[in-house]
């Protein structure tokens, strides 16, 4: 028996994990079997065109690592880039600092841009930068597509404008981790060299895949870059792909066949309607902020999040308070404020395999863990805002016309 057993449904409302699906639940239900056979190798194959699909790519290669985030994050940096080598990095959450971090563990020279927490990258700063590199040393970008830690999503067509305004090399490295499946990414009409995401966020799958994707200028970059590189190296990828076999180490199987299941979904939704809504729960929950009289910790409409809102509380209010409420009386789970903003915000994660229903239950159980913890709310206001933005802007379900 779980310890911490509640009756019903743990609602789960962080930006990842997220829910997982029936059908992938029951594609993962199998016992393990011999990789080496025809069977993963065929299953492997189909994946590997497939997931280009998300990413908006023809000419990119996947690579689908047992890994973390953090992972993926390492293969996308140890296979492009040397030691030493000038990385311009921005710094907006706590995400984008953990990257930060590994970099220069990886001992990169990390050139850091840092804005304040609740704005999206510093691109003029950007500009700067690469104006002034007439020698190119900067030999890439490294970027969060959207940062969960304040709800903010950078626009990465500027970044791709600037290096061709100046006509300069680096590579853009994207962590995409919370908006691969979630928010519109198009990585060959952005120019972006490097994403990565993995298995347990808009996938709805569970932690334990990586995934990265690179273009033709990295997988050139992988022939001369320096850096050690074991587990994560492309090249045993890239030799297996030629032989068709696939797999340099033993994947994990049950997670291959969850994939499968939660591509089937995302089609079968069709990929645009899953963007479409994205946008629209995180418009409902952002009205729902706004009927409570609280405030969303991204500063500009520009920069708003589809897949995670972070909400600041006031300064007498602590927001930890409001996360261990939500899950110890009404098994609701929401994201805590992290580093920076710990304490100040909590996170209501919109991603993943929702519906709008479910969303409003959360917002409801926000509600009234807002009451318990002194905030005077009006219970209602929310989810009454949330109502009217839903009903007017849900569509008929497409397998239901």
């Amino acid at each position: 028996m779980d310890p911490f057993y509640a009756h019903g449904r743990n609602h789960l409302f962080v930006p990842g994990p997220t829910n997982i699906p029936e059908e992938v639940i029951r594609a993962m239900n199998r016992n393990n079997e011999n990789h080496r056979s025809p069977v993963i190798p065929a299953l492997t194959k189909t994946l590997l065109v497939d997931i280009k699909k998300i990413f908006k790519t023809t000419s990119g290669i996947p690579f689908l690592i047992p890994t973390t985030g953090t992972g993926a994050w390492e293969s996308a940096l140890t296979n492009t880039c040397s030691p030493r080598d000038r990385i311009v990095s921005f710094l907006i959450g706590q995400f984008s600092h953990l990257w930060i971090e590994q970099q220069k563990q990886l001992n990169f020279n990390v050139d850091v841009v840092e804005s304040e927490w609740g704005q999206g990258a510093d691109l003029d700063i950007l500009a700067s930068k690469i104006a002034s590199d007439k020698t190119h040393t900067i030999k890439a970008i490294c970027i969060v597509h959207n940062e969960t830690t304040t709800g903010v999503t950078n626009d990465l067509t500027k970044v791709r404008k600037i290096l061709d305004e100046f006509n300069h090399p680096a590579l853009i490295i994207v962590d995409a981790v919370s908006s691969i499946g979630a928010l519109d990414f198009r990585m060959d009409e952005w120019g972006v060299d490097v994403v990565v995401t993995s298995s347990q966020k808009a996938l709805s799958l569970p932690t334990g895949m990586g995934i990265v994707c690179a273009g033709p200028k990295a997988i050139e970059a992988s022939k001369s870059a320096k850096s050690v590189r074991g587990f994560f190296d492309w090249n045993g990828y890239l030799k297996c792909y030629k032989s068709e076999t696939y797999w340099p180490y033993t994947p994990s199987i049950q997670l291959l066949y969850g994939l499968r299941a939660a591509l089937d979904l995302i089609f079968e939704e069709g990929y645009e309607n899953v963007i479409l809504r994205h946008n629209r729960l995180a418009k409902a929950t952002r009205l729902a902020v706004e009927a409570w009289g609280l405030k969303n910790c991204c500063q500009k409409e520009e920069w708003y999040s589809a897949s995670v809102t972070a909400v600041v509380v006031p300064p007498n209010i602590d927001s930890g308070e409001i996360v261990n409420r939500a899950w110890k009386k009404y098994n609701l789970s929401l994201g805590v404020g992290l580093n920076k903003v710990a304490r100040k915000v909590f996170r209501i994660g919109h991603i993943g395999h929702l519906n709008e229903l479910q969303l409003l239950g959360c917002l409801a159980g926000v509600e009234m863990t807002l009451k318990d913890v002194g905030y005077p709310v009006k219970l209602g206001s929310g989810v009454a805002a949330a109502c009217a933005y839903l009903q007017n802007n849900t569509p008929i379900i497409p397998s239901r016309i």
